[in-house]
């Protein structure tokens, strides 16, 4: 594990996100780094000015200020040029969706984050990729949460009469949140290199892929219970192939699907994050 030093050279790239959710938080975490090292601070408008200050990066170390999306869109683009395995990054979790920065051992506050920044070591970290070149770093679930119907918003009093009936007649009628059908069991083949762990014959209710150490993912699978609670399915391996009707999948934060066949392979140490060192 490599330590950095202070006179490393810092790319601050902080997410317009970050800047709108909390402006604060930004401010200590950019005036720490500042204070610590020779910092450059961009501040892109956007995902597109988001990847070209990343690929601009030169030998400067790549800070992320933001939330898990922009830690999760920082990887996704080094992975695409193929230039992850070669780049060390590091992240100051700034946002309300922080659940993925905590999970790495990352910390969350502005200050101890910046500071691990400047004085933590660098760590090879495992993942997931599938044959769509789409990433998992932390973790997925099938199935995914259900989704919420959005809330229609009130018509304000005022509205004239006939606009409110002219309204009524060209918008659909809003689905109530409890009309909208929860996950159920589905039926999955669940493969583990090559070896079926559940076959379609078996009714699942969920089931959870992360990537583990030493090049293994581990897998849950939890049966369908019919009475007692049945025993969770468990095992490890370097690829699981999950086929089926389709189903929609959370990866980290992202929902995906409907698929009807997906193949998630361990690349093990195909990343590296700077957490804090060790006592």
């Amino acid at each position: 594990m490599a330590t950095f030093a202070t006179s490393d050279q810092l790319l601050v790239i902080i997410d317009p996100g970050a800047r709108q959710t909390d402006g604060e938080s930004v401010r200590i975490a950019k005036d720490v780094l500042s204070a610590g090292a020779a910092a450059k601070v961009c501040l892109p408008e956007g995902p597109e000015e988001f990847a070209r200050a990343l690929g601009r990066r030169g030998s400067r170390r790549p800070v992320v200020v933001g939330d898990d999306t922009a830690l999760i869109r920082a990887v996704t683009l080094l992975h695409r040029e193929r230039e992850l395995a070669g780049c060390v990054l590091s992240v100051v979790p700034v946002g309300e969706a922080l659940t993925l920065a905590r999970s790495l051992g990352v910390p969350t506050g502005a200050v101890a984050a910046a500071r691990a920044v400047l004085d933590g070591e660098e760590r090879r970290l495992d993942l997931l990729a599938d044959e769509s070149d789409g990433l998992v770093l932390s973790g997925l679930a099938i199935p995914s949460a259900p989704v919420r119907a959005p809330t229609p918003a009130p018509m304000a009093a005022a509205a004239r009469p006939w606009y409110r009936s002219l309204v009524r007649t060209l918008s659909p009628r809003p689905t109530r949140l409890s009309a909208i059908p929860a996950p159920g069991p589905t039926r999955l083949r669940v493969e583990v290199d090559g070896d079926t762990l559940v076959d379609l014959d078996q009714p699942v209710e969920s089931l959870s892929l992360a990537p583990a150490t030493g090049g293994l993912a581990e897998l849950t699978v939890h049966p369908l219970s019919v009475g007692a609670e049945a025993t969770p399915l468990r095992a490890s391996g370097r690829t699981v192939t999950v086929t089926g009707p389709d189903f929609h999948y959370r990866a980290d934060t992202k929902v995906t699907g409907p698929v009807r066949r997906r193949t998630w392979r361990v690349a093990e140490g195909a990343w590296a994050l700077v957490l804090p060192a060790h006592d």
